[in-house]
């Protein structure tokens, strides 16, 4: 009945325990019965049912003398190994092989060697897989611990157990692709291994067993290359037409390992690969399209040429048919092949490519950057990157011109991100293989009358602020921008520092300036690296770098390496330090802009706090408040009618404002920052029909119900004719067409009559907050009008007349 009870799966292993003292004698019957479950059921309840027979090991009920019983158990084992079966998202069948190593752990205990000689070198080389290609750490493991028990009887167990003992195993890269290649140096274990990786792993579920697999069969090809030539190759290459797409890729990245090292070991024995791949097997090869790129870039001299090309091109063309995860792969292995292909079949003479192919190539790379896929453009301007230097020159200018016109926004192709930061990476990449000559021709090489253009189509790139459903895709294109921009810099300075016009530099820094200020932090970090790799790069340094002595000084070397620049709270601090140097206060404060009036609150706690320290560490000096306030106003005048700086601008201003940074001015009648600002909130609202910008100013209702009513509530506590003015556009708001509009704004007027009541007569006080708060400012415009006009005779401001303010017209009025 225990027997029967382990066979239905239940949890017995208390029971089991029970089973060695109950079980003296062999009862064949019993346990022929629980072999026969395990041959035709292997499920996840395997535990259950394993772990049974390595108890029953040691009570004798499976003698060695029954040799025709042992054997079945035997073979039993050997497939609960190796179980692994997928369910759903998850795999089940490490708890039966974990069993499986307890199992021939206990057959190890149980038996003399010559008894388990018959089988000693099926159990070591099913343990020692096991070890080394299982992909659960725990079952790796626990195969290593079962190895050591019979480690005296196992062929090479002891040096076997040395490189893969309990530790050793911990790493799964370290087991597929180091201690198999010195496991398979035994031949008792060499073609078993392979056997392994070619029924089990290669068309495993999980995708990094498969990458793992192929390069194992790689690395293990040299110890039996005829093996793999003659059989695992022939075996591989129908299963690259397989349906289950486990199966196909695990193939093809198998076959573009084998062939990989089938072609070093026959140049190592200077013979060519085809004395190891038969004809057939070429033919295969050919038929082959996703990795195939891969196995060119590692087949070298062979006859593969003719159609290597047009698998290459159609891979690069039909990118945008590639689901997206795997696309940025299959692209780099086509532009790894390529510039594979061109250097070893392109090269007519040392330095010259084939006349053939320099006319074809180059031109059909260009035609295709027009293409209205944005992948196509991706690929073809990645390789048009990647060619050899002996392709480029000749052609060089017509190739960067090319490349430029993609880095260009134009309407039509306004979302192709993706193309355009490929396109700057292909200009770098470019220039660093083509190197630079002063006085060189644009078609040979980087030179004076190229560089410019190449540096204004890079700088271009920094202003890509281009948005979609996916958010700030742009980003990519000023990361890749930056990068770029370094690394030619870095090449100027280091071979032709003449051609690094100071303009150039100085604008280079200031726009990384710019995005090491600005809301996104990986965007952050990378710009405040590439800020302080150009400052304290010193071999030689980088010419007319703008204020380098004081720079050195706010960012010494030494301070920099321990700044995490993703972490607001350590970055703004430094980077608002630049506000200090005139030549950097402009762009700085543009980014701060835009992370001030951000979303993201931790970013706008420290951006905000960082600005409001700097200004009231200037209070008492009023020629650097000056600065600061003219600067911030050429900035806002700079972006009107840009939404994406504009909005933040203004919530930035109004926190200033509310923060009583710019009191100072308060004290002097009429003073031009604010004239000058309110004439440029006049302008930002002129003619504006931007219907959704009205709905999503009323969403920030929570905290600041109408964003131009606030900032004109703050512009009150000034002196003189402009709180006149200011009133005159409170009051225009309070008729504005949209009601919502009109009771945000009375409710921003009642706050601000109740901030500044000195601003009103004692005597009308009263009367002024009973109109603010008793009307219904949703009611129809001709009773809103009335009661908006008693208002301005109240507190002596002109009542609006029709046409008389037209260009601010209530439909023309945003939040």
């Amino acid at each position: 009945e225990l027997i029967y009870l382990c066979i239905f799966g239940f949890e017995l292993r208390t029971l089991c325990c029970w089973a060695g003292t109950l079980l003296l004698e062999p009862h064949l019957q019993p346990l022929g019965e629980l072999l026969k479950y395990f041959s035709t059921c292997c499920n996840s309840h395997g535990t259950t049912h394993t772990v049974p027979l390595s108890v029953l090991l040691p009570c004798s009920l499976l003698s060695a003398a029954h040799y025709l019983c042992l054997l079945p158990v035997v073979t039993v084992i050997l497939k609960a190994l190796i179980y692994d079966e997928k369910r759903g998202a998850c795999s089940v069948g490490a708890n039966v092989r974990d069993a499986a190593c307890y199992v021939c752990w206990a057959f190890a205990r149980a038996y003399e060697p010559q008894e388990l000689k018959p089988f000693v070198t099926t159990i070591s080389s099913a343990l020692v897989i096991a070890a080394v290609f299982d992909r659960d750490v725990n079952c790796r493991r626990a195969a290593s611990v079962s190895s050591l028990v019979g480690c005296g009887t196992f062929p090479h167990g002891i040096d076997i157990l040395t490189a893969a003992d309990y530790f050793a195993v911990g790493n799964i890269s370290n087991c597929f692709l180091v201690i198999s290649v010195f496991i398979a140096g035994f031949p008792e274990y060499t073609q078993s291994m392979i056997d392994h990786l070619l029924t089990m792993k290669i068309n495993h579920w999980d995708g990094t067993i498969r990458e793992l697999s192929a390069k194992a069969l790689h690395n293990l090809a040299p110890r039996a290359p005829e093996y793999s030539a003659t059989h695992v190759l022939p075996a591989l290459l129908p299963m690259t037409l397989s349906p289950d797409l486990h199966v196909r890729h695990g193939a093809i990245l198998s076959c573009a390992e084998i062939v990989h090292a089938l072609y070093k070991l026959a140049a190592q024995r200077d013979r060519p690969v085809t004395d190891y791949l038969d004809e057939k097997v070429v033919q295969s090869l050919k038929q082959i399209h996703q990795q195939v790129c891969v196995a060119l870039l590692n087949m070298g001299p062979a006859p593969f040429r003719d159609g290597w090309q047009w698998l290459i091109n159609d891979t690069l063309r039909s990118l945008h048919l590639i689901s997206s995860h795997s696309r940025q792969q299959i692209k780099d292995a086509a532009v790894s092949a390529l510039s594979a292909l061109c250097k070893e079949y392109y090269r007519k003479l040392p330095g010259e490519a084939g006349p053939a192919i320099e006319e074809e190539l180059i031109p059909r790379y260009l035609a295709e950057l027009q293409s209205p896929e944005a992948m196509t453009r991706c690929g073809f301007s990645s390789a048009l990157g990647t060619l050899p230097d002996f392709l480029l020159r000749g052609r060089l200018q017509q190739v960067l011109t090319g490349l430029i016109a993609v880095t260009r926004i134009s309407p039509k192709d306004v979302s192709f991100a993706e193309a355009r930061r490929d396109g700057m990476r292909a200009i770098s990449r470019i220039c660093q293989t083509v190197g630079v000559k002063e006085d060189g021709t644009p078609d040979e090489a980087m030179c004076r009358e190229n560089i410019s253009e190449v540096y204004a189509a890079l700088l271009d790139g920094m202003d890509d602020y281009t948005t979609d459903s996916r958010g700030d895709v742009g980003s990519c294109v000023r990361e890749a921008a930056m990068t770029s921009l370094m690394d030619l810099t870095l090449l100027l300075a280091q071979t032709q520092p003449t051609l690094i016009a100071a303009p150039v530099c100085e604008r280079i820094m200031c726009c990384v300036a710019q995005q090491a200020s600005e809301k996104i932090d990986r965007i952050r970090a990378h710009a405040a690296h590439v800020f302080l790799t150009l400052l304290h790069f010193d071999s030689p340094p980088i010419p007319h770098v703008p204020h380098r002595g004081e720079l050195e000084k706010l960012f010494p070397r030494s301070d920099m390496a321990s700044v995490d620049w993703k972490a607001a709270s350590q970055a703004f601090p430094l980077i608002t330090q630049l506000l200090g140097l005139p030549t950097y206060r402009y762009y700085v404060l543009l980014g701060l802009a835009v992370s001030v009036g951000g979303l993201t609150a931790s970013t706008i706690r420290h951006s905000t706090q960082s600005l409001f320290e700097y200004v009231k560490g200037i209070q008492s000096d009023p020629q650097a408040l000056g600065n600061f306030s003219e600067t911030l106003l050429q900035v806002f005048e700079d972006n009107l009618l840009n939404d994406r700086v504009s909005v933040s601008l203004l919530k930035m201003l109004n926190q200033l404002l509310a923060n009583g940074c710019f009191d100072i001015f308060t004290t002097e009648e009429n003073h031009h920052f604010c004239v000058k600002l309110l004439e440029l909130c006049k302008e930002e609202i002129k003619k504006s029909k931007d219907i959704q910008k009205l709905l999503s100013t009323v969403q920030y209702s929570l905290t600041s119900p109408c964003w131009l009513s606030c900032r004109l509530c703050g512009m009150v506590q000034f002196c003189g004719d402009v709180r006149k003015k200011v009133l005159l556009q409170l009051f225009l708001l309070l008729c504005h067409s949209f009601p919502v509009i009109r009771k945000a704004a009375a409710s921003q007027v009642y706050e601000m009559v109740l901030t500044y009541s000195d601003m009103v007569d004692a005597d009308v006080l009263e009367e002024v907050m009973a109109v603010l708060s008793d009307t219904a400012w949703d009611e129809k415009l001709p009773v809103v009008r009335e009661r908006r006009n008693r208002l301005c005779d109240l507190l002596g401001v002109p009542r609006p007349q029709p046409g008389s303010c037209a260009h601010v017209h209530p439909h023309h009025l945003p939040l």
